[in-house]
């Protein structure tokens, strides 16, 4: 109990909070789509894919946050998708969406484990 009463929550939570965003940056990452573009055009694919950033874990009110951002200025067009010059629909990837839906499932999983080793840890 005495090594319980030192146990450090918010270095928990902090850790905890850090290894779910960078899962899920990596899945924002892997579904975001390149660009094909023919040889011999100049133009190269992937400016959206590399253009994802993951800021650090910082304090906000009684908890923690972490922003996974792109600026690239098309980037909510390729995910929500977007009306075309001739007045059809460009659907959607939806890549943030699927990559929220895939780690909310895998969170008890993820926090157990955490959990467990972090207990581990504090009680050699």
């Amino acid at each position: 109990i005495e090594q319980l009463q030192k146990f450090d929550f918010d270095a928990f939570v902090r850790d905890a909070t850090n290894e779910i965003a960078q899962r899920f940056y990596a899945k924002v990452v892997k579904r975001t789509p390149v660009g094909q573009y023919p040889a011999g055009s100049g133009k190269v694919g992937g400016t959206l894919r590399r253009g994802w950033r993951m800021t650090k874990v910082t304090p906000v009110g009684d908890g923690y946050q972490v922003q996974i951002i792109n600026p690239v200025h098309y980037a909510p067009y390729v995910n929500y998708g977007h009306r075309t010059r001739g007045g059809g629909w460009w659907e959607g990837y939806f890549f943030l969406e699927k990559s929220e839906l895939e780690i909310e499932k895998e969170l008890p999983r993820i926090i157990e484990r955490k959990l467990v080793k972090f207990l581990q840890d504090k009680m050699k």
